[in-house]
């Protein structure tokens, strides 16, 4: 009965691959070690980042991000993920400083991203400096990285804040001194899809250097925000498992690589059944849960309710499900109580050793409506589950008058 292809036709009004909308290729980065440490409540053991490091990699992500000027324990970790052989590159996250560019250099990074605040709020109330000197101090960086034969990122911090002309000019600035990769943080995550969209079109339409996308979720729009970024020409974006970070976070990696599969078709060459186990192991390091209504990887993902809902699923899960829960490592369960309709309710009968018939399974699925409980108890279903359902919701049909 499970269906792991979704029926193209569903979706096709919205998105034709041969409408080259995005990139041929899009990579992701994820910061999960870096900005999701930043995440209230989370800190990971040396150990443990290097788990986390692995299990990103064997997903099948293109970089991971760590800063190791946080602290000595840090610089270790990022030391050990280099040493450890890793498909992934691994990116080293620092201001734009000589110092802690030597620090990176230390830990025998090939990697680096350095950021600088761009804004004007930024500029004059954080670093008090003008935007001259801004600009003096990012190109000074880019060059001092270049000369000791770094790959770098440059990330504009505050970008979506910033004087337009002026993130133009300092983006030329830093390409001009051999900047890699460009990154255009949403760092308030104020922007809407339309403004980001507007925003990489500019930058992309006055410099050659790839950009990243990196979306803050605190008007909840950091999805939308980081695919309207690569529909306009973005080739990277930065994820945390679980969308962990600084306030509330930033793009999930589940939901941008399924957006990407399912939503786009774009085959990133990743393995999409480990999305809820990486979520699962940062419940199990850390003392944050993952939210129930998550999407894809949540608890209640692949929960179903309301008695149509379910009489429809079991029949053909794409009437309710448009990820199969098997692609993202998730199990589908049902939900048995006040709402529960007729198939449920026989179903339950089924497994409590009775022989259902349709006038009795009306009568239970009116008794539970009347008790007035809500929810009584949640199942879990194996595919042997689903098969008996159907078979007992076929029982009843042939007894139900024609």
């Amino acid at each position: 009965m499970e269906n792991n292809t979704p029926n193209p036709n569903a979706y096709a009004y919205q998105y034709n691959r041969s409408e080259n909308i995005l990139p041929s290729s899009v990579m992701i980065l994820d910061t999960t070690l870096r900005e999701g440490e930043q995440a209230p409540g989370i800190s990971f053991t040396l150990r443990q980042r290097l788990q986390i490091a692995w299990m990103l990699d064997y997903f099948g992500v293109n970089f991971i991000e760590i800063s190791p000027i946080v602290s000595e324990n840090h610089e270790e970790s990022c030391k050990e993920m280099l040493k450890a052989g890793l498909s992934a590159e691994i990116v080293a996250h620092l201001r734009a400083l000589p110092k802690d560019i030597d620090v990176a250099l230390r830990c025998n990074a090939s990697w680096i991203a350095m950021y600088h605040s761009v804004s004007d709020i930024h500029l004059k109330h954080k670093l008090r400096i003008s935007q001259e000197d801004a600009i003096k101090r990012a190109v000074d960086a880019v060059e001092y990285a270049k000369s000791h034969g770094l790959k770098m990122r440059f990330t504009l911090e505050d970008a979506t804040r910033a004087d337009p002309k002026f993130l133009e000019e300092i983006c030329l600035a830093v390409t001009n001194a051999g900047a890699d990769r460009i990154s255009l943080p949403d760092t308030l995550g104020i922007m809407s899809p339309r403004g980001m969209y507007n925003l990489v079109k500019m930058i992309h339409g006055k410099v050659d250097t790839p950009i990243d996308m990196h979306c803050h979720n605190d008007m909840g729009l950091a999805l939308a925000n980081s695919l309207a970024g690569l529909e306009a020409g973005s080739t990277m974006v930065h994820t945390s498992i679980d969308g962990l970070g600084e306030r509330t976070g930033l793009v999930p990696l589940a939901e941008v690589a399924m957006a990407l599969k399912m939503i786009y078709r774009m085959d990133l060459n990743v393995r999409m059944e480990m999305l809820k186990e990486l979520s699962e192991l940062i419940t199990n390091y850390t003392s944050t849960k993952t939210p129930a209504s998550k999407p894809l990887v949540g608890e209640n993902a692949y929960k179903h309710k309301a008695g149509t809902h379910i009489a429809a699923i079991i029949r053909n899960p794409d009437a309710y499900e448009f990820v199969p829960p098997k692609i993202v490592g998730n199990q589908r369960s049902i939900i048995i109580g006040e709402l529960a309709g007729r198939t449920e309710a026989a179903f339950l009968m089924n497994l409590l050793g009775l022989t259902p018939n349709s006038e009795d399974a009306l009568k239970l699925t009116k008794g539970l409506k009347n008790l007035r409980t809500g929810d009584l108890f949640e199942l879990k279903l194996s595919e042997e589950m689903e098969e008996k359902m159907i078979d007992v919701e076929n029982n009843i049909n042939r007894q139900s008058p024609k």
